[in-house]
């Protein structure tokens, strides 16, 4: 299928293709994207992801990444997963907008280890007596490990619970540094578990692989450039940021990575399935100071934040409509159409940059973020149509990392954004030009970009051009010690312009 015409398949429902707008000036994947959530880091989705395995393409990937711009070196307590948070990674697999499949993702924190009525994370190295640096997870060389997180996976279909572990699972903790973690890829490594349906999974601290030229894009879309256009050889760069600068570089965020096989979700290996991340707390109730009144109940579980597509929340919701919009289920949508209909960011663009890119009526970003391929193409909703969802066309054979394009089908890559995502994904991008008109009029619309073409100083062994090749699919992260982050003005960055 040739790659403008598998696109015109993908934009009518397969996923956004790029149709995230700005409802105000700003745009990150879903870092602190709402008032609410903003405070709550540990609920806080901030990338998902959904792809066909490369090292196996009989299986499919789902990635929850939550807890955002994590400064390596913010010690002592570091970064970890939230116990009273329910993660979950929901999956639609008849096209119907409505889960399905659901992973549910909990986490236990306990205070273990020689120095535990310190009360410390972690026993730090010293002479005598001497603690050991953190080699493991569990047994001989965790001692060091203080504050340890083990995790469960459940999975519901049809209301049917079924644990998935095989042993304790423990979460990889934030790396430290050197001393206390001298081998953290190796600890990494111990931190990936088998599932009983055959599949796997990681949960732990990674690179944060979104990137973008965040400190530009919030001083009023300052991109480094005006207007932001990249030329064709610069659009075509793999390993150079043409203008702009990866705010985000060295800084971390935390994973949840399952790899099941795809006969474990559909059996259509064929199907066009969509997903999303979400996470949950639960409701409470202050007791009364009766004889039996005291303390508080708990009660069910409210979602506060929901992920698909990225850039939604931020840049197609209004500011007074994104709290609600985090606690909406998906499919749910129709009541926030105006948003799509209407493009904020489409405006903002034009105001800022003198364009005339369409803003209104844009049937085009709701056929392509709302809606199935076997949906009506109407730019409308009915009854069920419409729902917010990662949809992922399992007939696309995936991408091997070498070869992919950081545009996807825009690039001629039909594994990428907004069949799925990948990490190495370029969103921003693929967003700009979309919203720019791009299903509209692919050859008359711009190179639009904020210049910034990869993830600049991805740490690790097994990364190519930004992208970790291998299972978790997220680099290793920054070394809290010698984390650096690569700003405008420094080597192998873009002059502070």
């Amino acid at each position: 299928m040739k790659p403008m015409k598998h696109l015109a398949r993908i934009a009518c429902g397969v996923a956004l293709c790029g149709a995230a707008v700005w409802s105000g000036t700003t745009m990150a994947a879903s870092h602190r994207e709402a008032p609410l959530i903003a405070n709550d880091p540990t609920a806080d989705n901030t990338d998902f992801y959904i792809f066909r395995s490369w090292t196996n393409p009989g299986n499919v990937v789902f990635i929850l990444n939550a807890i955002p711009v994590q400064e390596p070196s913010g010690g002592p307590n570091y970064f970890n997963f939230g116990d009273d948070v329910l993660y979950r990674i929901n999956v639609d697999t008849n096209a119907d907008g409505k889960e399905d499949l659901v992973y549910e993702i909990r986490f236990k924190t306990d205070i273990r280890g020689p120095v535990a009525p310190l009360e410390l994370p972690l026993a730090y190295v010293a002479a005598p007596p001497a603690v050991p640096p953190i080699t493991a997870l569990d047994g001989a060389g965790s001692e060091g490990l203080i504050l340890r997180q083990s995790y469960t996976v459940t999975q519901v279909r049809g209301g049917v619970r079924v644990d998935l572990g095989t042993k304790t699972m423990y979460a990889v903790p934030s790396r430290v540094g050197p001393v206390t973690m001298p081998d953290y890829e190796g600890l990494a490594a111990q931190g990936i578990y088998s599932l009983a349906n055959g599949g796997k999974v990681f949960a732990g601290q990674r690179d944060e692989s979104f990137y973008i030229d965040l400190g530009g894009t919030f001083d009023s879309l300052n991109l480094r450039r005006t207007p932001p256009i990249l030329t064709a050889a610069e659009d075509a760069l793999k390993d150079t940021n043409p203008f702009g600068v990866d705010t985000l570089s060295g800084f971390n965020v935390s994973s949840i990575a399952i790899e099941v096989p795809i006969t474990t979700v559909t059996g259509n290996p064929n199907a066009v399935i969509g997903a999303y991340a979400s996470t949950a707390r639960q409701k409470v109730r202050t007791l009364g100071n009766g004889p039996n009144q005291n303390g508080v109940e708990a009660g069910s579980f409210v979602q506060v934040s929901r992920l698909a597509n990225p850039l939604v929340n931020e840049v197609i919701i209004g500011l007074d409509k994104k709290d609600r919009w985090n606690l909406t289920d998906p499919a749910a949508e129709a009541q926030f159409l105006d948003f799509y209909l209407n493009s904020r960011l489409a405006t903002a663009i034009n105001l800022r940059f003198g364009t005339a890119f369409p803003t209104t009526n844009r049937t085009d970003l709701v056929n392509a973020l709302l809606k199935y391929p076997s949906q009506p193409q109407s730019g409308t909703c009915g009854a069920s149509d419409c729902a917010e969802l990662l949809r992922l066309d399992l007939a696309v054979a995936p991408t091997a990392p070498a070869a992919q394009n950081r545009l996807g089908p825009l690039g001629g890559d039909n594994a990428g954004w907004p069949n799925g995502r990948r990490p190495n994904d370029d969103v921003t991008d693929v967003a700009l030009r979309v919203v720019a008109g791009f299903l509209l009029n692919p050859a008359g619309t711009p190179r639009l970009g904020d210049g910034v073409n990869f993830n600049i100083g991805a740490p690790g062994s097994n990364v190519v051009n930004g992208i970790y090749t291998i299972f978790p699919y997220l680099p290793t992260p920054h070394d809290g010690r010698n984390r650096r982050h690569i700003d405008c003005g420094e080597p192998l960055a873009n002059p502070c312009n």
